[in-house]
């Protein structure tokens, strides 16, 4: 399943490669683009864990960004 989400406050072009770097490392992501001109991350990931996976996504945003926040 792929999916996207916007993303709040997100503060630049650096923080967003280091957040996506970082997302493409959790169990489960096939892969996690992180757009900072559109403020926008793109998941892919197996359908039966998507909502797993998503849940662990939105914790290490808030552990790596606590400004930023993933709009569901």
């Amino acid at each position: 399943m792929r999916k996207s989400f916007k993303l709040d406050e997100i503060d630049c072009a650096n923080c967003a490669q280091k957040l996506e770097d970082a997302l493409n490392k959790i169990d489960g992501v096939e892969s996690a683009r992180v757009n900072f001109l559109t403020q926008k991350l793109t998941l892919t990931a197996a359908d039966e864990r998507f909502a797993d996976v998503v849940e662990d996504v939105i914790a290490l945003v808030a552990k790596m960004e606590p400004d930023c926040e993933v709009i569901r």
